[in-house]
């Protein structure tokens, strides 16, 4: 059986020059994507800008209809260059996943 994936990735390593609606494009044909959300993790082809330059930070979310959409584009973009840049494309993490790690890593610091 198939690993559940979450419908939503996380995409790193992106060109200063890349674009909302260039990252929409590059993941469209992969699937349905999400309408905009403006909840904390629910983002769709939305880039994270540096909020006093305004500049993109070089990673974003892409949030698919489908788990299986997500896991097309996972497969066909990660390692991929868009834009003269090397990305990273993987499975987004919630906030609940990264507080656990995050309080593993400080037990095991402790231990």
């Amino acid at each position: 059986m198939a690993k559940r994936i979450s419908a939503q990735l996380f995409v790193s390593r992106l060109s200063a020059y890349t674009t909302d609606q260039s990252l929409r494009q590059l993941f469209s044909p992969f699937g349905q994507i999400k309408e905009v959300n403006l909840c904390f993790w629910g983002c769709l082809a939305r880039l994270i800008r540096d909020s006093e330059t305004q500049r993109p930070k070089g990673f974003g979310f892409v949030t698919f209809e489908s788990e299986d959409d997500a896991r097309k584009a996972l497969k066909s973009l990660d390692g991929k260059i868009v834009d003269g840049r090397l990305i990273f494309v993987e499975v987004a993490k919630n906030a609940e996943e990264v507080t656990t790690e995050i309080n593993s890593k400080k037990a095991e610091d402790r231990g």
